[in-house]
């Protein structure tokens, strides 16, 4: 891929950039959803023009036409990816297949890379996005699909208590094992829920009791990680280097 290419990635809440070409990443950046409107005149302006633009998205229609209208400076259009029931070395199991948001597949793509990297062999894995909402898929040994679930992200779930409970309006807490305080209690509730969902979908996948490896992405990443069980890898950037792959494809 010698043309620089602009591989977008859209969430919920924030949209993540990358301008690929011959050397790598020339540039790579992120920015809330709300602020796309600035893109061209702000983190594009002395931006290579890119050759082509391939993305996936998962905000919207609003959201698409606004990033759509920040490549008209460049009369670039985009190619908005959708999930297949093959590609990328995946086989999808979601029913219907293009309905799997295609973040979702082009993370199972860039996944199924990193474990072919670097297992003597070809392992299962479990592949989280944490955003505003967290999905766990799972990943056989055979780069199958099986499914995966979508839970409210720690931030979204803090927001629907305080909506729901006036008496659980409290300041923010932290992570505690055992939390003696109600903020406390609400922030170590919210991420043991996520990382609870997490492991059990790694222990259906589990054979012989080999430890399945957990690549987690997405701006809550961070967050969960360190009381996930190990192995756990924490990628920034996992479904641009999916779009990525699949650009090539």
């Amino acid at each position: 891929m010698h043309d620089p290419t602009l591989i977008l990635h859209v969430g919920n809440s924030r949209m993540k950039w990358g301008l690929y070409g011959l050397r790598g990443w020339h540039a790579q950046g992120v920015i809330f959803n709300t602020d796309i409107g600035t893109l061209a005149l702000r983190d594009w302006q002395n931006l290579q023009r890119p050759a082509r633009a391939i993305g996936v998205n998962a905000g919207g229609e609003p959201t698409r036409v606004r990033v759509e209208s920040q490549l008209a400076r460049w009369r670039l259009p985009i190619l908005w990816l959708t999930s297949p029931e093959r590609g990328g070395g995946i086989v999808n199991r979601h029913q219907p297949a293009a309905q799997l948001g295609a973040d979702r597949w082009a993370a199972l793509v860039a996944a199924r890379m990193r474990v072919l990297a670097s297992e003597p062999s070809a392992a299962p894995a479990v592949v989280v996005n944490a955003g505003t909402v967290v999905t766990i898929d799972a990943l056989d040994a055979d780069g199958v699909f099986h499914g995966g679930v979508i839970v409210a992200g720690p931030r979204l779930m803090l927001q629907a208590i305080a909506e729901r409970t006036a008496a659980l309006k409290v300041p923010p807490g932290q992570f505690h094992e055992f939390p003696t305080t109600t903020p406390d209690a609400l922030a170590s509730g919210a991420v043991q829920a996520v990382c609870g969902a997490i492991e059990q979908m790694r222990t259906r996948l589990r054979r012989d009791g080999d430890a399945i490896r957990c690549y987690v992405t997405g701006g809550a990443a961070s967050e969960l990680a360190p009381h996930l069980f190990a192995p756990v890898e924490v990628v920034d950037n996992l479904v641009l280097e999916g779009v990525l792959a699949l650009a090539g494809d």
